[in-house]
């Protein structure tokens, strides 16, 4: 039986030797899924904004939510909103699509000479497509509504790449136990629901009690999206320290990830 490497180095000699068939896989799955629709990309385009402006229009009119600014600007609400749901929507399209990847592509698991383990990496590709539609987006309101964005803005590579790397691990995991747990799927689905309510998406995180705060920030997700909104709107710098060890552990997470992915690989074809 083949045996399947699973050191850190071959993690990415993998995604680096198969980057033709990513690239090309992932095109595939962005335009598949606007194929034969009459208005194709362009939804990529406008899902965002229509789920922007509900969200808005529920949390600062209906709700009366605000930033603790002092200020009651809606366009300032929206695009601090809009900021936390970029990244979440990254996280959660391919979180919740990971445990059915290798169920759904079953014909892939016979052929010996497809690398299963590039799966979530189209998939995160194409989540990333369209979070960076939704990112240009959010620079143009920016642009129109208050003027050049910061200059922090550079500083955005930094923050999004371990978070991708935090993605790759736990797809990789999630996609392999999918195969042997059917239930992950829908235990994942309630999952990401509960940490869209549990991050600081839609309020800040100054607006729990002191005492509960420590709680917000064992979600992963809240690290990320308030350095995010820092580089964005606020013009900060990111904590650097903060996210050096983000670095490191998403680091960690991604090598542990694709470990257990290639260690589990040989049972899926007498699983399926």
């Amino acid at each position: 039986m083949r045996q399947f490497s699973s050191s850190p180095r071959e993690m990415l000699a993998s995604l680096w030797r198969h980057r033709e068939l990513i690239q090309a896989s992932a095109k595939r799955e962005v335009l598949g899924r606007y194929r034969g629709s009459v208005m194709g990309v362009l939804w990529s385009f406008f899902n965002p904004l229509f789920m922007l402006t509900v969200y808005t229009f529920v949390f600062s009119v209906v709700f009366k939510a605000r930033w603790n600014t002092g200020s009651g600007s809606k366009t300032e609400f929206a695009l601090v909103l809009f900021a936390g749901l970029i990244i979440f929507n990254l996280f959660a399209e391919c979180i919740n699509r990971a445990p059915t990847l290798i169920l759904s592509n079953t014909n892939y698991v016979k052929k010996v000479i497809f690398p299963l383990e590039i799966l979530p990496c189209v998939t995160l590709i194409s989540a990333l497509f369209h979070s960076l539609i939704s990112l240009g987006v959010w620079l143009l309101a920016y642009l129109i509504f208050f003027g050049v964005p910061h200059l922090t803005v550079l500083y955005l590579p930094l923050i999004i790449l371990p978070f991708l790397l935090f993605i790759m691990g736990l797809s990789w995991t999630l996609a392999s136990l999918g195969v042997f747990l059917r239930d992950v799927s829908q235990f994942i689905g309630v999952i990401t629901t509960v940490l869209m309510f549990l991050s600081p998406i839609f309020y800040p995180a100054t607006a729990l009690p002191e005492s509960y705060r420590h709680i917000l920030y064992l979600n992963p997700l809240t690290t990320i999206i308030e350095q995010t909104r820092d580089v964005l709107f606020w013009g900060k710098a990111p904590d650097l320290v903060v996210l050096s060890i983000y670095w490191l552990a998403s680091a960690l997470i991604a090598w542990l990830g694709f470990a257990c992915f290639q260690k589990t690989r040989k049972g899926f074809a007498d699983v399926l």
